[in-house]
């Protein structure tokens, strides 16, 4: 599963914690939208202890039910994580995915828009890391990578898609798909959402 992380890059130690903001953020608009906690469960599909927990800062969320909590609200994923303080989502950064291994991680850089948006992303990999691409809010959406060092194999329906260093993949994401680190060193590569 791909739950977002508490922690932060080690240079924003001084802003909240991203589930602290998560939930603060979804308390907030899910009132300005006038909804109980039990209507935002039944809009996006969630239990209302899991929207309790998410809003309380004690329950993790993965990136794809916070997707779906977005678009119950009518807001934007990155909106949900960004700090409040925040004035756009041009300067994010923040660690929103851990793999097993410290090296292996997912940084929401920023985002612009676009028809509704575009994330920007760092990704790192250790060897024999896995990512599972989640899907459930992703009709419409294009990816794009682009391999900074390493080797990724993309994992697809229609096959794998080898993507080695200097090289990018574009491809759309309303389908299962899977990022493997095969090299023996840590995969970096940046991924662009656009939304």
């Amino acid at each position: 599963m791909s739950n977002i992380v508490r922690s932060q890059e080690p240079d924003s130690a001084s802003r909240p914690d991203v589930l602290a903001c998560v939930g603060d953020n979804i308390r907030r608009l899910r009132q300005e939208a006038g909804l109980s906690q039990a209507a935002l469960a039944e809009a996006s599909g969630l239990s209302r202890r899991m929207i309790v927990g998410i809003e309380s800062g004690e329950a993790n969320i993965s990136l794809s039910n916070l997707d779906r909590i977005a678009a119950a609200l009518g807001t934007s994923f990155s909106h949900l994580v960004r700090a409040p303080e925040a004035q756009d989502g041009t300067r994010i950064r923040s660690l929103l995915w851990q793999g097993e291994t410290p090296e292996s991680r997912a940084v929401l850089l920023g985002t612009a828009p676009a028809v509704s948006e575009v994330e920007m992303w760092t990704w790192a990999l250790a060897p024999g890391e896995r990512y599972e691409g989640e899907t459930a809010a992703s009709v419409g959406w294009s990816e794009m990578l682009y391999v900074l060092e390493g080797v990724l194999e993309v994992e697809m329906e229609g096959g794998t898609r080898r993507v080695e260093t200097g090289d990018f993949l574009i491809f759309r994401s309303d389908r299962p798909y899977m990022f493997v680190n095969v090299g023996t060193g840590t995969l970096r590569f940046i991924r662009s959402l656009a939304i």
